[in-house]
């Protein structure tokens, strides 16, 4: 896929080369200005006419006819160089490869120094340009049948920089890993309910453990009996599916000390149970296993990275479903913890399932614990459809997955939890927890929820209902699922310092 080389003339033969360009007022340099004089001033003729733009983000095309070993010049405004950053600059890039999906290109070539600047380091750069690359040519295949036009996608990507160390290539490839891991997850959230149950889902896991060298473990429902775990095998219970407690082990450290726990709810379709969805909620409820998409894709990044840490993926996945055998409100259930459970609202399905994953995560030694889930929609009524919600009980924690989501551009806003918020989830009169005590701070109540089940462990709880999936077409991606938190658990990961 990347070829990087140091060495670049203009007479080097190519389909697209590709010019990052900065508004400035001294017009081009080093490069540009080259190839400017090649065409005897008019580039820069085209700029002062707006024909090739500066603007944040804009992509200009200019045919050679010839007078560079490049068919064609495709400039990717920047604006102006101390504003640029990281994010903009994987933006602007999303924008370049949009435009190469619909142009179809198959071969081109980047000069990698032009999109540097005093903000963005080099390696940065290449880590922007291969994430950029593979998240926005992103596209869910669905089920259409196919047309007989062959598909078209960039197979070779020369990558000229002035790097001698191979750091470029490096980054390049972890960018690119983030970018795929992120699809992957993309795709399992456009996936069918039907065609992805949770059986469906411990399969993956396992190809997942096998390529990667993972220790993995798959409970069936009569293991889940044995050890207790009354809420998950209640969701389960209208059910024709099996339930699948899936576990994926990764060990980076000689001891299994230090482990975090990364635990996404997999529900694969959710009714909402007898607290039925109305007939316009329940359509796209197949993306309601966003956390356990998030789990997967940034254990796919783990396995390909191999960070010096210990993680345990848990993800608890069922769908929730409407039976003669189906839970109902006013039941009690039992979890894995020995806390009972007073059910007021079966469509408060995600923190049952979670509540005994929570649990078996610690189980398996986990001394940190982040949660993810699609679990309320209290989260978009507080923030919108861009920010994914955060609930914790350990600051220091939260601080790191603050400043890996900052990284990945996936951001999160932290929401409290008083005394008061746990008092109302343990108001049951016959229970220790009731599962949903009301419309007022919704989101607050789901996470207090799930976290009444860290006991104490250090945790985060990130709810992303609002941002697991658009409904437009964006710089990194089409509409449909995000893949979001993907990237944010790995660098989490990647970068986790143990709390003292």
């Amino acid at each position: 896929m990347f070829n990087v080389n140091n060495e670049f003339n203009l007479t080097n033969s190519h389909d697209c080369l590709v010019i990052g360009l900065f508004n400035k007022p001294s017009g081009f340099e080093g490069v540009t200005a080259e190839a400017d004089q090649l065409f005897d001033g008019q580039l820069t003729e085209l700029v002062k006419n707006g024909e090739i733009s500066s603007k944040k983000k804009a992509v200009s095309k200019i045919h050679t006819f010839g007078k560079t070993g490049a068919k064609k010049l495709y400039f990717v405004g920047l604006g102006h160089e101390k504003e640029l950053d990281f994010e903009s600059l994987r933006e602007a890039f999303g924008r370049l490869f949009k435009t190469s999906k619909a142009e179809k290109w198959t071969e081109a070539a980047v000069l990698l120094d032009t999109f540097t600047s005093d903000g963005v380091e080099l390696n940065d750069a290449a880590h922007a340009l291969s994430e950029a690359l593979a998240m926005a040519t992103y596209e869910f295949e669905g089920y259409k049948q196919k047309s007989n036009e062959p598909e078209k996608r960039i197979e070779n990507l020369t990558v000229y920089s002035a790097d001698e160390e191979g750091e470029v290539e490096a980054a390049l490839e972890v960018g690119y890993a983030f970018g795929k891991a992120t699809n992957s997850a993309r795709t399992l959230v456009n996936t069918p309910g039907n065609l992805l149950t949770a059986t469906d889902m411990a399969a993956y896991a396992i190809k997942l453990a096998e390529k990667y060298e993972f220790e993995a473990e798959i409970l069936e429902k009569e293991e889940m009996e044995k050890l207790g775990m009354g809420a998950l095998l209640a969701v389960n219970q209208g059910s024709t599916e099996p339930p699948k407690m899936i576990v994926l082990k990764y060990q980076g450290k000689e001891e299994w000390t230090d482990v975090i726990g990364l635990v996404g709810k997999g529900i694969t379709f959710d009714t909402g149970g007898y607290s039925i969805k109305t007939k316009a909620g329940i359509v796209g409820m197949k993306s309601d296993m966003g956390g356990a998409a998030a789990v997967l894709g940034a254990m796919e990044i783990i396995g390909e990275l191999k960070p010096e840490q210990n993680v345990v993926a848990v993800i608890p996945s069922t769908d929730n479903m409407i039976s003669g055998t189906a839970f109902k409100p006013d039941d009690v259930i039992t979890s894995m913890s020995g806390k009972t459970i007073e059910v007021l609202n079966t469509d408060a399905e995600g923190r049952l399932v979670l509540a005994d994953a929570m649990t078996y995560a610690k189980h398996h030694g986990a001394n940190y614990l982040v949660d993810i889930a699609t679990l309320t929609g209290g989260v978009i009524t507080a923030l919108g459809l861009h920010t994914s919600g955060a609930l914790t009980n350990n600051e220091a924690l939260f601080e790191q997955v603050l400043e890996a989501s900052y990284e990945a551009g996936e951001p999160i806003w932290r929401l409290p939890i008083f005394e008061r918020d746990l008092e109302r989830v343990r108001s049951s009169k016959i229970a220790d927890l009731n599962n949903s005590p009301g419309a007022e701070g919704h989101m607050i109540m789901g996470g207090a929820f799930v976290g009444e089940f860290a006991e104490g462990t250090p945790w985060v709880h990130l709810d992303i209902a609002g941002t697991a999936t658009t409904g437009k077409d964006h710089d990194l991606g089409p509409s449909g699922a995000t893949g979001v938190m993907a990237r944010t658990l790995a660098l989490l990961v990647e970068r986790f310092e143990p709390i003292k």
